[in-house]
């Protein structure tokens, strides 16, 4: 099946035979439906905080903040194409439909608005406009990553998305005088980004009083996986090398996993707001982080009682109220009927796992992926993020129940009590993967997706819920959505 070419651009991207083997397996097999249970409602896998409480977390938060090495992580690897794929449609249609009316009809209330203009004649038709906005002989933002792309205006000049997250970082994830953030980036962007931080990186650091510690790395060609054909046949490309694709932002699991910190924030690059509605956000970050701390510190007292001999009856009580009250994940009725040693056993396993405590944002439109209790294989119930796709149909009635949905706002403890790192990649549940239909140069073909970064990659984590509000979520899929109040100025 696979030639002396093959293997060899196999070992290339530092995957072994066996591994592609595996990956057509997946394809062949497919993945199982996730098994919902029910979904986390506040009060009942999501915790709801109040404001006097966001303000006590958030001491606790700057207090640890002090001595911990704390760590922005932000993917920002893709092109912003889906971004503007109205655009793209009307160039090659002519046809201008309501969105692209819009885009075309507010050009000056974008924070790209003024460089346009000085790029384009007087007069300038629709089409003109457009392929100044995404072609490479204007703006080239079709081609650029979002991080790049100018989001906000202010009136000392307008900002990219990547500029917004060095303002957040100095906001809530600096220690003493250090911010560190890291930005997964595309090999072919990279250059781009090292060009904006040597524009800007220094006025940022002098206006907030910080250093910047800026880490960049690229997705793993490890994490890669091949391509298929329709009947699951490898696909080739015309030259008959076999396609390798990336794997979807769960292979970005690796990345994390590299970070040397006590506390990582996990963002995506899009979901930024500008500076008057940002206090919100900063509010709930540093909450999120404090609870993080305290649930932490209360995990690695459990553990190191039962490390040192004293897992007694007192102790087995409170291990065991406090995983199914706090981390949500009941005793399997099958382990609480064995021994003591066995139980005890089972308490230190669940306890002694990476930690994340999740925003989720109320769902005020139709019910889709978002926080879940899953069956898992060892029979536990625990809080899991799903995806719709991951739903299968018949319980869709149980998705439609669902009150919140995944911002992707996360705060993570990547240490153990005695400062060793996790080994990530131990926590993936490899069955939460997917499969999805792409075509390249006009064949179809079937894409293998890792599990995802925030759902499958992190499946055995324990997991926390807590309610925010959705003033901290405004990210931005489309170009039209730079038109909402959250990216436009407030006197506009």
């Amino acid at each position: 099946m696979l030639d002396r070419n093959d293997l060899e651009a196999v070992r290339a991207h530092g995957l072994t035979e066996q591994e592609v083997e595996n990956q057509l397996e997946q394809f062949r097999r497919g993945f199982p439906y996730s098994e919902i249970v029910r979904p986390a409602v506040a009060g009942d896998g999501v915790v709801c905080l109040g404001e006097d409480e966001i303000r006590r977390l958030g001491v606790r938060y700057d207090e640890a903040a002090r001595t911990e090495r704390i760590v922005k992580f932000v993917p920002a690897s893709g092109a912003a194409t889906r971004m503007f794929k109205g655009l793209y449609e009307f160039l090659a249609t002519g046809s201008e439909d309501k969105a692209t009316a819009e885009v075309l009809a507010s050009v000056d209330r974008f924070a790209f608005g003024g460089r346009l203009r000085g790029m384009l004649p007087e007069g300038a038709s629709a089409a003109e406009t457009v392929e100044a906005i995404v072609g490479d002989r204007g703006l080239g933002y079709g081609s650029l990553p979002k991080a790049l792309i100018l989001f906000h205006v202010y009136p000392e000049g307008a900002r990219t998305a990547l500029e917004e997250h060095l303002v957040e970082g100095a906001a809530y994830a600096r220690s003493g005088g250090d911010v560190r953030i890291h930005f997964t980036v595309s090999p072919e962007h990279r250059a781009g980004f090292d060009r904006l931080l040597e524009q800007v990186l220094s006025a940022y650091s002098e206006r907030f009083g910080v250093r910047y510690h800026i880490g960049m790395s690229e997705q793993k060609p490890s994490t890669d996986t091949v391509a298929v054909n329709p009947d699951n046949t490898l696909f080739r490309n015309a030259d008959g090398s076999l396609l390798f694709r990336p794997a979807g932002h769960g292979a970005l699991i690796e990345n994390l996993n590299d970070l040397d910190a006590d506390i990582v924030f996990v963002k995506n690059i899009d979901n930024v707001t500008t500076d008057t509605r940002r206090a919100d956000t900063v509010a709930c970050k540093k909450a999120l982080g404090g609870l993080l701390v305290e649930l932490r510190e209360r995990i690695r007292d459990l553990l190191r009682r039962a490390e040192n001999g004293a897992a007694d009856d007192r102790w087995m009580e409170e291990a065991t109220r406090f995983v199914a009250e706090r981390l949500c994940v009941a005793m399997p009725e099958p382990v609480a009927q064995t021994g003591k040693a066995d139980r005890i056993g089972w308490l230190c396993r669940i306890l002694d796992r990476p930690l994340r405590v999740c925003g989720m944002v109320r769902n005020e439109g139709e019910p889709g992926g978002g926080p879940f209790f899953v069956r898992m294989a060892d029979g536990t119930a625990s809080l899991q993020i799903v995806e719709s796709s991951q739903i299968a149909p018949q319980d869709r009635p149980i998705m439609a129940q669902a009150t919140y949905f995944n911002p992707v706002d996360l705060v993570c403890s990547l240490r153990d009590g005695k400062g060793r790192k996790y080994d990530l990649t131990r926590y993936i549940d490899p069955d939460t993967g997917f499969i999805s239909e792409k075509s390249k140069d006009g064949r179809p073909l079937r894409a293998l997706e890792r599990p995802g970064l925030w759902n499958g990659a992190m499946a055995h984590w324990n997991t926390v819920f807590v309610e925010v509000p959705g003033t901290t979520f405004s990210p931005v899929k489309v170009v039209n959505d730079l038109l909402r109040p959250a990216h436009q100025p407030e006197t506009r």
